[in-house]
């Protein structure tokens, strides 16, 4: 039997990120690097001011619209195999955001898949997850504790709707994440068969114009401020941070929703001044993270971006050898 070197000895996390030694890039590294490859566009894992970048075209035409001049870039697609110095590089579709991918790393005779942030629901708004069988796993854990269960998304959406119809004097302003939140949202609302103008906050205009261009249609999304009247009955998109700010008082007596995986915790839910709290996430739930975890049948798992410990000991408890990386600046709160 063949010689496999550890992980760690060619896979090295530090103080940047993952660091594929034999093949001398990082993976959505912390700060700048001379070679980066980038699971997908959201600010903590895509950074400005790498040598080069290597990711799908989706997700550097985002790096781009989000940080301007990337310098060297090389767009992979999904599938497409890329010798790297003594590694091979693949990725596949992770279905969190559009141009989200997994990073797979084959190099001797070993097989390790960086999923990103990744998850498993239907998704209109992106190619979903792909399943790679792999000798190392290394996954999220942004909703790493049992707690986490998302309901399912339409139902969600369902309760939205039946808010409308509750409170037609009300505006009703959801808050959603720019990039890719907004978007699955919009196409949620569209497929439960609301046809009338979704609203939006200035900030959401750009990604969803490329969404858009992508040819993801979103039917009428017309900008808040343009709107000739205060809104009442409608739905209008925002970041969380301009829920019940000076922005959101040009609306009819704005009912405050937030779509988010976080939605789960009550806690949070008071935090935010939330009345209509909607559980919809762009990430595995615990039985999610569990499920892909077993199916990839890696020997070890590395565990990142969360709730690392949790993950960790339930997989020790299946028997599979699981660690924390705890690496910085990796868990997104807006999600």
């Amino acid at each position: 039997m063949a010689f496999s070197p550890p992980f760690e000895s060619w896979l090295m996390p530090g103080p940047s990120g993952l660091h594929c030694v034999p093949g001398d890039f990082f993976i959505d590294p912390s700060g700048p690097v001379p070679r980066a490859v980038i699971t997908h566009g959201h600010s903590d894992h895509a950074r400005a001011g790498h040598g080069a970048v290597l990711a799908t075209a989706d997700t550097l035409a985002i790096m781009r619209l989000r940080l301007g001049a990337l310098g060297q870039a090389q767009a992979l697609g999904y599938g497409e195999a890329l010798k790297v110095k003594d590694v091979t590089v693949t990725l596949v579709p992770a279905g969190h955001i559009l141009g989200s991918a997994q990073v797979v790393i084959d190099y001797n005779g070993q097989r390790a898949v960086i999923s990103g942030d990744y998850k498993r629901h239907a998704d209109p708004t992106c190619e979903p997850f792909e399943l790679v069988p792999c000798d190392l796993f290394v996954t999220e854990a942004t909703f790493g504790l049992p707690v986490y269960r998302h309901e399912p998304d339409m139902a969600e959406v369902q309760k939205l709707l039946a808010s409308l119809r509750d409170f037609p004097e009300r505006t009703h302003q959801i808050g959603v994440y720019g990039l890719g939140k907004c978007q699955r949202l919009i196409k949620l609302i569209r497929q439960a068969g609301y046809e009338r103008p979704i609203w939006l906050h200035g900030a959401l205009r750009a990604m969803s114009d490329y969404y858009v261009s992508r040819g993801i249609d979103l039917g009428e999304v017309p900008n808040a401020m343009e709107a000739p009247g205060k809104l009442a009955g409608e739905i209008v998109l925002s970041p969380p941070s301009a829920l019940g700010d000076r922005w959101s008082r040009r609306f009819a007596d704005p009912l405050a929703g937030f779509a988010s995986g976080w939605m789960r915790i009550r806690g949070r839910v008071r935090q935010r001044g939330v009345e209509l709290p909607l559980i919809i996430s762009d990430h595995c739930d615990w039985p999610e993270l569990i499920r892909t975890v077993t199916e990839t049948g890696a020997r070890e798992v590395w565990v990142t971006h969360g709730r690392e410990e949790a993950l960790v000991h339930e997989l020790g408890k299946r028997q599979i050898t699981a660690r924390a990386l705890r690496l910085v600046g990796r868990e997104d709160d807006a999600e």
